[in-house]
C-alpha cells in the first residue's frame, strides 16, 4: 500500500510538471516571444482556460503526501519552510499579475504586469528545481525526523544544476505548447526558441544525469529498473521532440516535450525510492514509505479517495480541452 501511495504521488507531482509546466514555461519566455501588448495578450490567452486548473495537481499533491506520510509532510515543511513560503508569495504574485493586468487600459501597467508575470514564473521553476535537486541528493536529518542543516545547506552546485535543467525544460514546453495554441509571429518565434533550446536542454540533461553519480552512489539508487525506464523515455522523447518540430508536427512536439518531463521525474522517483526525503550523506537516514506512511485504514480511505478524485480530474481536463479545441480556441 506505502507503495501505490508513493506511485499515486508521483503521478499527480508528474501531472503538475507536464500541466503547469507550460504556463510556467510560456511566461518565463513570454518577453522574449511576444514583444507587443498584443502579442502578450495572445501568449496569455493561450494558457488562460487552464492554468487555474493546472495547479489543482500541486494542492492535491500537497493534500496527499499529507495523508499517506504525515511525517514526511510535517519534516519538509520544517526543513524547507523558508522556500515554501517564498513559493507561496510567487504563487499569489503570479496569480496577480495574470489577473489584474486587464484592469485597466495602459501601456506601462500592462508592461509591469506582464514581467511581473514572467519573473514570478522563471522564480517559481529555479524554486522547484532547486527542492528537487535537493530531494535528490538528500538532506541532512536527526532522528526525529527534524531538519539539521542551515537553509544555506539548500544552495548546492547540484540543486542549481537541477534548477537550470529544470527552466531549460520548462520553457522548452512553455514553447513547444505555444506553438499549437497561437499563431503568426509568436508562433514563429516560439518554433525558433524551441529549436535553439533544443541543444541546451540536451546537453544540461545529460550533465545532470552525471553528476547525479557523484553526489549519490549508484548503491543507493533504490529502483534501476525505473531510472532506466525513465532515462530511456526522456531520450526517445526528446529525439522526437526535435524531429516534430523540424517537420512541423506542433502537437506531436508538445507531446513529446510532456513525455520528456515524465521520463525524467520517473527517474528521480527511481533515484530515491523508497524515501521520500532521503538523508544527507547516507540516504539511508532519510525518511522512506514503510516507517512513514498512515495507518492501514487511513491509508486505503486516502488512496481511494485520491483514485476517484484524480480520474475526475483528468477527465474534466480532457473534456475541457476538447470543447476548447472544438471551438477552435
Amino acid at each position: 500500500m506505502s507503495v501505490a501511495a508513493f506511485c499515486v504521488l508521483g503521478v499527480l507531482l508528474s501531472g503538475y510538471v507536464v500541466l503547469d509546466g507550460y504556463d510556467l514555461g510560456m511566461a518565463s519566455i513570454l518577453l522574449f516571444v511576444a514583444r507587443s501588448g498584443d502579442e502578450r495578450q495572445s501568449a496569455r490567452n493561450a494558457i488562460a482556460p487552464f492554468w487555474n486548473g493546472n495547479e489543482v495537481f500541486l494542492v492535491a499533491a500537497g493534500a496527499s503526501l499529507f495523508a499517506f506520510f504525515p511525517q514526511v509532510y510535517a519534516s519538509s515543511f520544517s526543513g524547507f519552510y523558508l522556500p515554501f513560503m517564498v513559493v507561496l508569495w510567487l504563487l499569489m504574485g503570479r496569480g496577480i499579475a495574470f489577473e489584474i493586468r486587464e484592469m485597466i487600459e495602459n501601456a506601462l501597467w500592462h508592461a509591469f504586469w506582464d514581467v511581473a508575470f514572467s519573473l514570478s514564473s522563471l522564480g517559481l521553476v529555479v524554486l522547484f528545481g532547486i527542492a528537487l535537486g535537493n530531494i535528490v541528493r538528500g538532506v541532512p536529518l536527526q532522528q526525529g525526523g527534524y531538519f539539521l542543516g542551515l537553509f544555506g545547506f539548500l544552495f548546492n552546485g547540484y540543486a542549481f544544476a537541477v534548477a537550470l535543467l529544470a527552466v531549460l525544460a520548462l520553457c522548452q514546453h512553455g514553447a513547444a505548447y505555444l506553438i499549437v495554441r497561437t499563431k503568426g509571429t509568436v508562433a514563429e518565434r516560439s518554433r525558433r526558441a524551441a529549436i535553439r533550446l533544443f541543444p541546451a536542454v540536451a546537453a544540461w540533461w545529460a550533465i545532470v544525469s552525471i553528476s547525479t553519480f557523484f553526489v549519490r552512489s549508484p548503491a543507493t539508487f533504490g529502483a534501476p529498473p525505473a531510472i532506466a525506464a525513465g532515462a530511456a523515455v526522456a531520450l526517445g522523447s526528446l529525439i522526437a521532440f526535435r524531429i516534430a518540430v523540424g517537420r512541423q508536427r506542433h502537437r506531436g512536439a508538445f507531446v513529446a516535450s510532456a513525455c520528456f518531463l515524465a521520463g525524467l521525474l520517473l527517474s528521480a522517483a527511481g533515484t530515491i525510492f523508497p524515501y521520500l526525503l532521503p538523508g544527507f550523506p547516507d540516504p539511508r537516514t532519510g525518511l522512506d514509505i514503510y516507517r512513514t506512511s498512515g495507518p492501514p485504514a487511513a491509508m486505503t480511505t486516502a488512496l481511494t479517495v485520491t483514485v476517484l478524485a484524480l480520474v475526475l480530474l483528468a477527465g474534466y481536463r480532457t473534456f475541457l480541452a476538447r470543447k476548447l479545441t472544438s471551438r477552435g480556441t
